[in-house]
């Protein structure tokens, strides 16, 4: 039976505000990893994050009064959660490239059933196991080196990508019960205020550094977190989670192409066909969701 015209009209923004979302976000990653070697990690984030923030303070800034419970709690976990994974993936770029960062990183939509079988008891589907394999697979070609080993800064983008599928998980477990400025307006203040303080114990870079990079904070502070993030959310109101991955998986791509347009970045044959089997994996483990029904679930 065909959707409503109102539904689908609905879906069909939510969608193209993901796609958004997903080129604004693979481009930040060349711009992100440029910032990695002039200022410090954690204080890079938090600039960009309270920038984030108050970007969005005069549209949501009106509708603070009504805030609830659920969002501030709500806003607290998914703000630590993005603390964490921003945290992780700023540190990796300085030691892998954009590319690669971006590739990795897409390994969330893997881990999003994944996590949900561990946490919520969810258990995925034989497909799922393959589709897991192939994206590990994938991910040695692509990261090895002439040693075969793993980059230090591979292995953090890693763990990171585990934190972006909580992230994901909860953000489409929250979109349709709060509202989605005030939500977002809560995690970036969250994530931008912890950043800051971890920059301030743990590293050496100052006001020196944050304003040699100050074209790296405006661009992502304003794009990739004050744009990008709030049309996550928007997205997510309207897409199941599953459908939702998939297309932000597609920063992956964005950021190769961006590290080969702008950083003159390389990827050897082997390394491609590692890409290829990462993507694989990802469409693959998305198709099983479609094909048994439960778009709404992972």
């Amino acid at each position: 039976m065909p959707e409503p015209m109102g539904h689908g009209s609905r879906r069909l923004r939510a969608d193209l505000a993901l796609l958004a979302t997903a080129v604004v976000w693979g481009m930040a990653f060349v711009v992100c990893r440029m910032a990695a070697a002039r200022t410090g990690s954690f204080l890079y984030n938090g600039a960009r994050f309270l920038l984030g923030a108050l970007t969005l303070l005069p549209f949501a800034g009106a509708r603070l009064r009504g805030l609830t419970r659920v969002e501030v709690r709500g806003g607290a976990l998914v703000g630590a959660l993005l603390f964490v994974a921003a945290g992780l993936q700023q540190v990796g770029l300085r030691f892998t490239t954009a590319g690669k960062a971006g590739f990795i990183t897409g390994l969330y939509v893997v881990f999003v059933p994944l996590c949900l079988a561990l946490v919520w008891r969810e258990w995925p589907r034989g497909s799922t196991w393959v589709a897991s394999l192939l994206a590990a697979a994938g991910l040695f070609l692509l990261s090895a080196v002439e040693q075969l080993a793993l980059a230090p800064g591979d292995g953090l983008e890693l763990v990171g990508a585990v934190f972006w599928a909580f992230h994901v998980i909860l953000i489409g477990r929250l979109a349709r019960r709060v509202d989605v400025l005030r939500l977002a307006l809560m995690q970036y203040l969250v994530c931008g205020l912890l950043s800051l303080t971890a920059g301030w114990l743990f590293e050496s870079s100052t006001a020196p550094g944050l304003l040699s990079a100050w074209w790296a904070i405006l661009y992502t502070g304003v794009l990739s977190v004050g744009l990008g993030y709030t049309l996550q959310l928007v997205g997510q109101r309207q897409a199941p989670p599953a459908d939702a991955s998939v297309i932000l998986s597609g920063e992956a791509i964005i950021a190769a192409l961006s590290g080969w347009l702008f950083l003159g970045e390389r990827l050897a044959p082997w390394q491609l066909l590692g890409c290829g089997l990462m993507l694989a994996g990802m469409i693959l483990a998305q198709a099983s969701l479609w094909r048994t029904g439960d778009r709404g679930r992972a």
